[in-house]
């Protein structure tokens, strides 16, 4: 899990629908200091808004490589995992297996997923919108497979950061992993939570430092603090939001 990475224009992953998104970038990025602290931050972040998972039905969608998957069942959920990449999840597979982790894992599309309605009491997507160009269907399909009461939670490229400018220059200069990126704003996802018929309830930010070795060791005891107080500069930003049960009138006697 984690922001993606930032490689320098590698050729595309076989099996990968993203150019230069893959397992071996994954794998750069955490051996980086900064890329290591930020993935760090950003896992603490998520799995603070998603709780005690002990029995609970999970999707995680776009799991990447399955770290986020893996864990979730370490901590007892039965977890369902997929990702648009071929790549990504025989990635995944590898580290369940090695892991010896019963998570079920499958190459499916956001927008159009393998599963019944209310299949789910918990939905993790991170860092999908952000090679999404109209997030309103991905929103309404993650909130049809949660069932009433369950909750959602989303980790998104914050637009208003040190880092999606790095990224903009980037694309610019031809990147061709970041001429697809859209980043977004915390108001522009409590809108879309809104518009699934979700209720947000807590949206909090992580990685307020430049993307430097040295600031990530300086400024991340500082992380979690930041995150309380605004998201205003954060690299990534995490929403929890809550389906709501159907509204049922007055029964006429």
């Amino acid at each position: 899990m984690g922001a993606p990475p930032d490689p320098a224009c590698p050729p595309p992953v076989r099996g990968d629908p993203l150019p230069g998104l893959g397992p071996d970038s994954y794998r750069q990025w955490r051996a980086s200091t900064a890329g290591a602290i930020a993935e760090q931050l950003e896992r603490d972040l998520v799995l603070g808004l998603i709780g005690d998972v002990a029995g609970r039905r999970v999707l995680d969608v776009g799991c990447g490589d399955g770290v986020l998957a893996l864990e979730l069942r370490r901590r007892g959920a039965e977890v369902t995992a997929i990702d648009l990449s071929q790549a990504m999840i025989a990635a995944a597979r590898q580290r369940a297996l090695k892991q010896r982790a019963d998570v079920g894992l499958a190459v499916a599309e956001v927008a159009r997923l393998p599963f019944a309605p209310q299949s789910f009491d918990l939905v993790t997507a991170i860092t999908i919108l952000c090679f999404v160009a109209d997030a309103a269907p991905v929103f309404d399909e993650l909130a049809r497979v949660l069932r009433p009461g369950g909750r959602l939670v989303i980790g998104e490229l914050n637009k208003w950061s040190s880092w999606a400018a790095a990224r903009r220059l980037r694309a610019w200069l031809g990147s061709p992993l970041w001429r697809k990126a859209r980043f977004r704003t915390a108001g522009e996802l409590r809108a879309l939570a809104r518009g699934a018929g979700l209720q947000p309830a807590a949206l909090r930010g992580a990685v307020y430092f430049p993307r430097a070795a040295a600031a990530a060791r300086l400024l991340a005891p500082w992380d979690g603090t930041l995150g309380r107080l605004t998201t205003a500069g954060a690299a990534f930003l995490a929403l929890s939001a809550i389906k709501q049960p159907v509204s049922r009138g007055p029964r006429l006697r």
